[in-house]
């Protein structure tokens, strides 16, 4: 049966360029349960779920070394000179900054810096425990709208109006316009918010300082909410964004969110209406918020903007704002676990470093003909801090990378690995390689049956032998391309 089920025309016309080269990691489960299970062949019984994770199993190990499973993600370095690690991150092979030509310039891996946990001391350089300190990362954002906090998603069609969520100035923003879709005077109901850790944490206060859209030309203003809540926001209200229904049955999750009731049963939250500029409110000061049931809660920032027209009437230049800046959540329990002052994450290593050109920067740039020649200042320098191109670390913890200062604003990319795993698409097979799937999968399931232990030393050799054939053929040696590195070499080669 032949294997194209497309007509030219189809692939031509569509966006699948190239896949004839894999096949998917479903079909290669359903041939092998034909050909390798059953009566009188190499694996007498085996159910299909046992073939499955076997088979992502060895897509996880082949993607390692075997398969290209090479991925790339291109940034611009922020003021924070963070990047977040991607979701399939698993290792990088390379990170480089990119000039204005487009070529890659290496970045090296520094061992001489980290991001250690910065524990809490007093004033004799004791450990402290304090009663009553600030939690939560970035709640001034001063590093910007960046991890932990998230946002809301914002549609197409509310990005092309200008809808935005960000903190480009030190203070979170939204900004919303009028939409005519669902007939009614409310702009979308965005929110950002951000997991709290509050193990060992009993009670905690809140207080902000928000700014809210005043009334003007078919404006009544908005309204910004400040609180607490113990499910996750996605969990809650898994839309990302959320029509701003308000009437009948539809009435809009984010408009009623689940808050966390005080010490004095009301609503854990903090609110801004129409036309109020710059004020900070809290919570009263016999109020608290019991979390001692909670090991995470989330602090949630909910913004919406109400207008003065008909829905016949909706004009697209028509939006309004509102801020909010300085959230501080107030433990007020005594801890019994070290803590940390920094409520930013960044200890005063990572905080130095970043502020301080790198020492590699400031060295003479090779072009002085007597500087370093006479004074012998470059003799014994070690190769990683001979270069211009900057450093970076990988903190695990936090997942996140972070650069020298020389590079902020500059263009980087990081060359990662991954597992293959990452979504249905990516767990596809190079035919080249379709061979060593196979085999893998065949020699890990005789390895877990007592029945066929006596094949298995033959199945691991030819499990290996498979696996270099792919590694042979993935490598894509070409005799063209070795000729013309050895021309490069300044040798003679006769063709």
């Amino acid at each position: 049966m032949a294997l194209l089920d497309q007509t030219q025309q189809g692939y031509y016309q569509g966006n699948s360029f190239g896949n004839y080269q894999f096949v998917s990691l479903d079909d290669i489960i359903n041939q092998f349960m034909v050909v390798y299970v059953g009566k009188q062949k190499i694996i007498p019984s085996c159910t299909r779920v046992d073939v499955a994770f076997h088979a992502q199993r060895a897509l996880a190990e082949l993607s390692f070394d075997t398969f290209k499973s090479l991925k790339a993600q291109e940034i611009v370095v922020p003021p924070t000179l963070q990047m977040i690690l991607p979701h399939d991150y698993v290792n990088y092979t390379k990170i480089s900054s990119v000039d204005s030509a487009g070529i890659k310039h290496p970045i090296y891996f520094t061992r001489h810096t980290s991001n250690p946990f910065s524990i809490t001391q007093d004033d004799d350089g004791n450990y402290s425990f304090p009663g009553e300190f600030e939690i939560g990362v970035n709640m001034d954002f001063t590093d910007g709208l960046i991890n932990p906090w998230n946002k809301s998603g914002i549609t197409p069609a509310q990005q092309s109006l200008g809808d935005i969520i960000d903190a480009p100035n030190g203070f979170l923003n939204f900004k919303q316009f009028a939409h005519k879709s669902f007939g009614h005077n409310l702009s979308k109901i965005y929110k950002s918010y951000q997991a709290i850790d509050v193990t060992d944490i009993n009670q905690i206060n809140i207080s902000a300082k928000g700014t809210t859209q005043g009334s003007g030309t078919k404006l009544f203003g908005g309204d910004l909410k400040l609180g607490i809540i113990g499910i996750d926001p996605n969990v809650h209200n898994p839309g990302g964004y959320t029509k701003a229904y308000t009437t009948g049955n539809n009435v809009s999750p984010d408009l009623n969110m689940p808050w966390l009731q005080t010490s004095n049963g009301s609503d854990s939250v903090l609110e801004w209406t129409f036309g109020e500029s710059s004020v900070t409110k809290e919570l009263a000061e016999d109020e608290f918020i019991d979390v001692s049931t909670y090991s995470t809660v989330w602090v949630v920032i909910t913004s919406v903007v109400e207008f003065d027209m008909a829905a016949a009437t909706y004009d697209a230049a028509i939006f309004g704002e509102n801020s909010i800046d300085d959230i501080v959540i107030s433990n007020l329990t005594e801890m019994q676990a070290l803590t940390t002052g920094n409520s930013n994450g960044n200890s005063t290593t990572w905080t130095n470093y970043k502020s301080t050109t790198p020492s590699e920067v400031e060295n003479d740039n090779y072009e002085d003909d007597v500087y370093w020649p006479y004074e012998g200042e470059r003799y014994g320098l070690n190769p990683e801090h001979a270069q211009t191109n900057g450093s970076f670390y990988i903190d695990n913890t936090l997942g996140k990378i972070h650069f020298s200062s020389n590079l902020s604003g500059k263009t980087v990319v990081l060359d990662y690995i991954s597992d293959g795993l990452g979504t249905e698409s990516e767990m596809q097979v190079h035919k080249f390689a379709e061979e060593a799937m196979y085999r893998y999968i065949l020699h890990a399931i005789a390895s877990s049956q007592i029945i066929t232990q006596q094949i298995v030393p033959r199945l691991k050799r030819e499990k290996f032998a498979a696996i270099r054939n792919a590694k042979l053929r993935l490598s894509n040696i070409k005799l063209e391309d070795i000729t013309q590195v050895l021309r490069g070499k300044s040798k003679h080669i006769k063709h």
